[in-house]
């Protein structure tokens, strides 16, 4: 298999959609209701991933299997964090946003971490209290759970970063 993480274009749009698709379906198997609902994340959402160079697709063997944001600090929802502090407040960081990849193909999460500490030494992620897997794979890659943030919605996410 041959893996690569490359900048999303605009044709890989309908091919993104599809893995969001799988994503939230693992998500509703695995208990988490109500995370990405009401049409999140759209295509819209991802298209302003792209206009910050922030969009990035997974293939495996020349096919999308996988997608994530990973975007320059700041992060305005991250400015006020609730029941704890960021292990580090000063220094620029990076965040990544918008995770999902179809069920058969494993091994994303850690192609993608190490793409992202390969840019950057600082990261920030959240994840929703019901996503049990995404949370486990956090801890799993050696994030510190730093307290809750809000989005500009209003709802709760739970907040790591790995310096």
């Amino acid at each position: 298999m041959s893996r690569i993480i490359r900048e999303a274009r605009p044709t890989d749009v309908a091919d993104i959609m599809q893995v969001m698709d799988a994503a939230k379906k693992i998500m509703r198997q695995s208990g988490n209701m109500h995370q990405w609902s009401d049409g999140y994340p759209s295509e819209a959402a991802i298209e302003a991933d792209m206009e910050r160079n922030g969009g990035f697709v997974i293939e495996d063997d020349g096919k999308v299997v996988g997608y994530f944001a990973f975007l320059q600090s700041p992060e305005p929802t991250y400015a006020k964090i609730y029941d704890g502090e960021w292990l580090d407040d000063n220094q620029p960081y990076h965040v990544v946003h918008r995770i999902a990849s179809y069920p058969d193909n494993h091994g994303i999460f850690s192609s993608i971490m190490d793409f992202c500490f390969s840019h950057d030494t600082n990261i920030r992620i959240d994840t929703h209290r019901d996503n049990k897997i995404m949370q486990h794979n956090i801890l799993k890659h050696g994030f510190t759970y730093c307290g809750i943030i809000y989005l500009l919605s209003g709802d709760e996410r739970l907040a790591y970063q790995k310096i």
